[in-house]
């Protein structure tokens, strides 16, 4: 009980700013939070210590946040999405609600790990450097999956 105590003071504000990131609500963000520490509490001995622990509750996370969207029936729609690289014209389709759900639509359609990758980058504002360390793979492969998902994104919002 201790050690859960630990991690628990350890990486709450970590699991919390990923679930903020993606819900973009903070009571959200800590009701995921709660739920994901109290999962890792009663599964604690399957953790098998192939990754780090940050990711395995991070994980849990992603997993928790998705079932509760599905719950709730809910899809959470963005204003405006900045994408740095290369700016292309879907930018400006997000100013339109109805574009943003035709793109949001888009985006559900990618592959992992394009469509969290994307998600993470875009919404979550994260570095190359900590999305790299979620998924346990370097700021380079990162990048590099940004990279391939925008422009599947953008060639999938062409051909609709």
């Amino acid at each position: 009980m201790k050690k859960m105590e630990e991690l628990y003071q350890l990486y709450f504000k970590d699991v919390y700013l990923y679930m903020l990131a993606l819900s973009k609500e903070e009571v959200v963000a800590e009701d995921i939070t709660q739920e994901t520490f109290f999962k890792a509490m009663k599964s604690i001995g399957t953790f098998k210590g192939e990754c780090d622990i940050r990711v395995w509750l991070c994980q849990i996370a992603k997993n928790t946040y998705y079932t509760y969207c599905k719950k709730q029936k809910r899809f959470v729609l963005e204003e405006e999405v900045k994408i740095q690289e290369r700016p292309v014209s879907i930018e400006k389709r997000f100013g339109d609600k109805e574009q943003a759900l035709n793109i949001h639509k888009v985006l559900h359609t990618l592959e992992e790990p394009y469509k969290e990758v994307f998600q993470l980058r875009v919404f979550g504002e994260l570095s190359f450097r900590d999305i790299g360390e979620i998924f346990g793979k370097t700021e380079s492969w990162s990048r590099v999956t940004f990279y391939r998902a925008k422009n599947k994104l953008v060639k999938k919002m062409e051909e609709s």
